[in-house]
């Protein structure tokens, strides 16, 4: 028997004032890398980077699973309360995070609502990081679909996140691979993705953010699938050419998910964004 890289543990932080018991997944050696998961999924999304023993031989990857998402279990009193993400809590549970992991200014990587936190946080935190790779990312996307769709009584949440999700998929995604991330998707707690799209499709201020940034202290690079319908090409450059000195890279034979749609191919994307880190 052999056990993979990757280790697990908990480690316990306070957001907004309420406790919050978080999961955490690490693996490999050196510099460190915070990793962000999208809407509606947790770490799983990661474990690819995370076993990939080349990546890890020069990097140290922490990914956790956000409250009320994956093995992170929402906080006492949650079935009084509706989820609702915001910049502001979302903000506050990274710093928490990597405060708790003793991280001495990583890297953050972050997909989707994970890269469009990145571009807030070198906004307003970069002293924190040591560079931000936003995966997926723009200023801003109103929604497209109804989000209602995702918490109602005569529809299955997580199979009608899977059906929206498998629309950003790339069609060179391996099958085993494109199956497994429809699966966290269909795994997700009842209103998560609802909740965490509120947040993706409502929250508009890092439109005027972005020129804060300062990529001569700390380097953005962003990449964005060519299958992506959710954070196009277009948004995606709309956004890096908004941000003085930010670097861009289509990948493109992938979509919204690319480090769990098809690992192998966003690989090399990955390793080349981690080398413009500095």
């Amino acid at each position: 028997m052999s056990f993979e890289p990757i280790t697990g543990r908990y480690i316990n932080i306070t957001v907004a004032g309420r406790a919050q018991r978080i999961y955490v997944e690490m693996a490999g050696e050196g510099r460190p890398v915070l990793c962000l998961h999208t809407a509606g999924a947790d770490t799983r999304q990661w474990q690819d980077i995370l076993n990939d023993a080349e990546l890890a031989a020069g990097h140290r990857f922490f990914a956790f699973d956000m409250p009320w998402h994956g093995k992170s279990l929402p906080p006492h009193g949650f079935e009084t309360e509706e989820y609702l993400l915001t910049t502001e809590a979302y903000i506050e549970t990274v710093l928490a995070v990597a405060d708790a992991l003793s991280l001495e200014k990583p890297i953050l990587a972050g997909c989707s609502m994970g890269g469009r936190i990145a571009l807030q946080l070198a906004a307003l935190h970069p002293e924190r990081f040591s560079g931000f790779i936003a995966i997926e990312a723009s200023d801003f996307q109103p929604a497209w679909y109804d989000i209602d769709w995702f918490h109602r009584p005569d529809a299955h949440g997580g199979e009608m996140g899977a059906a929206l999700v498998s629309t950003n998929i790339s069609p060179h995604a391996p099958a085993a691979d494109r199956w497994a991330t429809l699966w966290m998707f269909m795994q997700s707690g009842p209103g998560v993705f609802r909740g965490d799209l509120s947040f993706y499709t409502k929250d508009a201020s890092l439109i005027e953010r972005l020129a804060m940034i300062d990529t001569s202290r700390t380097p953005v690079h962003l990449l964005v699938g060519a299958y992506d319908l959710t954070c196009t090409p277009d948004d995606a450059k709309r956004t890096a050419d908004a941000i003085a000195g930010a670097t861009l890279t289509v990948m493109p034979e992938l979509g919204h998910f690319p480090m769990s749609e098809h690992p192998q191919a966003f690989r090399p994307y990955f390793m080349d964004a981690l080398k413009r880190m500095g």
